[in-house]
């Protein structure tokens, strides 16, 4: 009888066996977990929660996700039991913080990226997992982040292969780990998609993930004030008359008129990024607080992570964000400039679309 070979790309990376190895042993040695992720939560960040949430629980732990904004709606069908879900402000919230004897962060490694859920990391241990860069700012405590993982759900994956969790793994945990990959890598359109990215997501398709129920989920479900939304963003897309820069901005009034949350414009900067010629793709968002949300994105050429750090943001080279304080009309020229700085220092001088043409 023949022996199926497992794929060996699917091994775990060396470098990442003793730093995952401390993680698991960090969370063996809790009770109760308070899971977090960042400012608005994508798929990445929501789909680690709440695989990890079914797994730690398989664990014998009391889990909470607890996060600094609302889980957004798309995603809360992966979370196995609604009231994990302590919601931002609420008294499950307080006491997830009080009764939590460990804090994990994921999809982020920076204390101000999870706002409210960051007074948590000062009582208890803290651990990380994270596929960003490192900053000056990260988290002290067991921390794995590794920017060379197509996603945090790739180390969520390599973090339940080290611990040698039983396959085929539940419906939230290989959904959730699922959702965290095909997010992050624009359903395998990103730079950041890797073999290795391919070989995992076979892998839990062969464990059970139905992938036209996920993309149904994750995408074809678009409410109508998203699509009145996107039409009234797009009708404010600006092109810069000489450089590859392309933006889109929304302000408060909109979001307002047609009832949109944070979540709705997700995915409305692609629109600006896939014009041709473009290089740097930004959208600019007015919070109801009276901050200017950002959100770049690159075309390869230049480093968005350095224009949103000069504002106290972060992220990738390639897709980054910041939330600067300061209205839309001022915040929104001094963004364009830095970008058109970026952009002159690349030798990025002309728009190559329009100079073909």
């Amino acid at each position: 009888m023949s022996v199926q070979r497992v794929d060996p790309v699917l091994d775990v990376p060396a470098e990442r066996v003793a730093p995952l190895r401390s993680v698991l042993a960090a969370l063996d040695a809790a009770t109760a977990v308070l899971i977090t992720t960042h400012v608005n939560a994508d798929g990445d960040g929501a789909g680690c929660e709440a695989a990890l949430a079914a797994w730690l629980a398989g664990r014998g732990k009391r889990v909470w996700i607890a996060n600094p904004t609302p889980l957004p709606a798309v995603f809360r069908h992966l979370v196995e039991r609604p009231d994990w879900i302590a919601e931002p402000g609420s008294a499950a919230a307080t006491a997830a913080m009080r009764e939590a004897d460990a804090l994990l962060v994921v999809d982020t490694g920076e204390p101000k990226r999870i706002g409210r859920i960051a007074p948590a990391a000062r009582s208890r241990p803290v651990i990380v997992l994270d596929h960003h860069q490192p900053s000056d700012t990260a988290f002290a405590g067991t921390v794995l982040q590794d920017a060379a993982a197509c996603a945090t759900g790739e180390l969520v994956y390599d973090l339940l292969s080290i611990a040698r969790e039983p396959k085929p793994w539940p419906a939230p945990i290989r959904e959730g780990v699922y959702t965290a990959i095909v997010t992050d890598t624009g359903s395998f359109r990103f730079s950041n998609t890797t073999p290795r990215a391919h070989a995992i997501a076979g892998d839990l398709i062969a464990q059970g993930v139905d992938p036209e129920l996920e993309y149904r989920r994750i995408y074809a479900t678009v409410p109508l004030r998203r699509v009145h939304l996107l039409r009234h963003a797009l009708d404010g897309l600006a092109v810069d008359d000489t450089l590859p820069l392309t933006w889109i901005t929304i302000d408060r009034e909109a979001m307002d008129e047609f009832g949109a949350s944070s979540e709705d414009v997700e995915g409305v900067i692609d629109h600006a990024r896939d014009i041709e010629g473009t290089e740097i793709a930004i959208l600019f968002r007015e919070t109801s607080d009276g901050q200017t949300k950002v959100s770049l994105r690159s075309g390869g050429a230049v480093d968005v992570n350095g224009i949103a750090r000069e504002f106290g943001g972060g992220g990738h080279v390639k897709a980054s964000g910041a939330l600067v304080p300061g209205p839309l009309a001022e915040v929104r020229p001094r963004v364009l400039d830095a970008a058109r700085a970026a952009l002159r220092d690349a030798g990025l001088n002309f728009r190559a679309s329009r100079a073909a043409g």
